[in-house]
C-alpha cells in the first residue's frame, strides 16, 4: 500500500517537471528575436581646429563730430534732411549773413584807403630819394618819408587781415559738415540765436563705414592672442587678427573685420582688456550702440578630435557621454570631456581616440552592450530627410546645420 503511494507521488512529480519544461520551451520558441538596430556613425579623425572666443561687444562709430557754429547770429535755414548721409563740406545751416556782408564791405573800404595812403607815401619817398641824390633835401626828410612808407605798408597789411577775417566770418555763416557720415536729428530750429562761444550743438554726424566693435576679454587671453599673432598662427599680416560678428538674433554678419590693438586698455578693477575691432559697413546694418557677439580666433588646436553636437548626450549630473561602436558591433556608452564648440561640432579633449566610430543617429534605440548595424553618417541626407514635409500633427525638426 505504501509502495503504491510512493510510486504514484514520483509519477506525479515527474509529470509536473515535464510539463514545466515543455511550457518553458514553448515560451522560448514564442519569444521574438529582434534584429540589431541600424545606426549612423562618424569615424573620428584628428584635424586642426581654430580656437575661437565668443565675446560680447557694442558697435561704435569710427568718427563722431558735433556740428557747432563759428559765428554768432540767427539761424535762417536748415538745409540738410535729418537722418540722411552728408558729405564733408555740405552746407547744413545758414546763419543770417547780412551783418557779415556789411563787415566785408567795411573791410574792403578800409583796405582801399590804406592802399591810397600807401601810394602817397611811396611817391613821397621816391621824391625825397631823388632830392637827396641832388642834395636838394636833407637826410632827415628822406628818413621821415621812408618811415611814413613803412607805416603805410603796415596799415595795408592790417586792412588785408581785417578783410580776410570779415570774409571768413561771412563764409562761416554757412555752417558746413566737418566730416562725411550720417547726420542725426536737428537740435535747433530756424529763428534760433546761436553763439560762437556757446555750448549748443546744432547736430551730430557719425561715420558708419567702417564701424568699431568694442569688446572685453581677460588679460590672460590677450597675452595668448598676442603670442599666437606673433607666431603667425592667427593672422595673415603683422599685428592684425580677423574677427567675425554675430548679430543679436544669432545670424552671422557677412563681412569679416580686423582686430585693432591700439585701443586696448586694462580695467584695474576687473582685469579685463578693452579691445576694438574694425568692420566694413557698406549697407549700414551696424548702428552705434547695437549689441553684438564678437568671434575672435585665439589660435589653432592641432590634432583635435571633433564629433557632431547631436552625438553628445548628458547624464543626470550633466556629464557628457557618447555611444561608441566597438569592434564586435556592440554599443558602448562612454563618458567624454568636451572642449570648445567649433561650428556645429564639439571638440573632445578626453575619452575618444582617432579611428573610433561614434553613433550620431539612432542611439535612442540602443543601450550599452546592444548589437548594432553601423553605417556612415551622411549630413546631406539627414538634412534632406529633415526638410521633408512632416505628417499632419507632426513638427518638422530643424537640421543640425541650422545651428551653424
Amino acid at each position: 500500500m505504501r509502495m503504491n503511494r510512493a510510486i504514484l507521488a514520483a509519477t506525479t512529480t515527474a509529470l509536473l517537471v515535464l510539463a514545466g519544461c515543455q511550457e518553458k520551451e514553448e515560451q522560448k520558441q514564442a519569444a521574438p528575436a529582434y534584429p540589431p538596430s541600424q545606426v549612423s556613425v562618424v569615424t573620428t579623425t584628428a584635424a586642426p581646429v581654430p580656437i575661437t572666443n565668443d565675446l560680447p561687444g557694442r558697435i561704435a562709430a569710427t568718427r563722431v563730430s558735433e556740428v557747432r557754429p563759428r559765428v554768432s547770429g540767427i539761424v535762417i535755414q536748415r538745409v540738410f534732411e535729418q537722418g540722411s548721409m552728408v558729405k564733408e563740406g555740405d552746407v547744413l545751416y545758414r546763419i543770417d549773413p547780412a551783418s557779415f556782408q556789411v563787415q566785408v564791405e567795411s573791410a574792403e573800404g578800409t583796405l582801399r584807403r590804406a592802399k591810397a595812403v600807401q601810394l602817397q607815401a611811396k611817391q613821397s619817398a621816391d621824391r625825397q630819394e631823388q632830392l637827396k641824390k641832388s642834395n636838394a633835401a636833407s637826410a632827415q626828410q628822406f628818413d621821415d618819408a621812408i618811415a611814413t612808407l613803412a607805416q603805410a605798408d603796415a596799415d595795408v597789411a592790417i586792412a588785408e587781415a581785417g578783410l580776410a577775417t570779415a570774409r571768413l566770418n561771412l563764409q562761416y555763416a554757412s555752417v558746413t559738415a566737418p566730416i562725411s557720415g550720417r547726420i542725426g536729428r536737428a537740435l535747433i530750429t530756424e529763428g534760433a540765436l546761436v553763439s560762437a562761444n556757446g555750448t549748443e550743438n546744432l547736430a551730430t554726424i557719425q561715420q558708419l563705414d567702417p564701424v568699431y566693435a568694442d569688446f572685453t576679454q581677460s588679460a590672460t587671453d590677450l597675452i595668448r592672442l598676442r603670442k599666437a599673432m606673433k607666431s603667425g598662427a592667427v593672422s595673415d599680416g603683422p599685428n592684425e587678427a580677423k574677427v567675425r560678428l554675430l548679430m543679436d538674433d544669432g545670424s552671422a554678419y557677412p563681412h569679416t573685420g580686423r582686430l585693432l590693438f591700439s585701443e586696448a586698455a586694462v580695467d584695474e578693477t576687473t582685469g579685463q582688456v578693452t579691445l576694438r575691432g574694425e568692420f566694413p559697413n557698406p549697407d549700414g546694418d551696424l548702428l552705434p550702440g547695437m549689441y553684438v557677439r564678437v568671434l575672435i580666433e585665439q589660435g589653432v588646436e592641432q590634432n583635435a578630435i571633433t564629433v557632431p553636437a547631436q552625438a553628445i548626450q548628458r547624464d543626470t549630473a550633466g556629464n557628457a557621454q557618447v555611444y561608441v561602436v566597438k569592434a564586435d558591433d556592440t554599443a558602448e556608452l562612454r563618458p567624454v570631456t568636451t572642449g570648445q564648440v567649433s561650428g556645429d561640432r564639439w571638440v573632445i579633449s578626453k575619452g575618444l581616440n582617432v579611428g573610433e566610430k561614434v553613433i550620431v543617429e539612432g542611439f535612442q534605440k540602443v543601450g550599452p552592450g546592444a548589437k548594432v548595424v553601423p553605417a556612415e553618417w551622411k549630413p546631406a541626407a539627414a538634412a534632406t530627410s529633415a526638410d521633408a514635409k512632416p505628417a499632419d500633427g507632426e513638427t518638422k525638426a530643424a537640421p543640425a546645420d541650422a545651428a551653424k
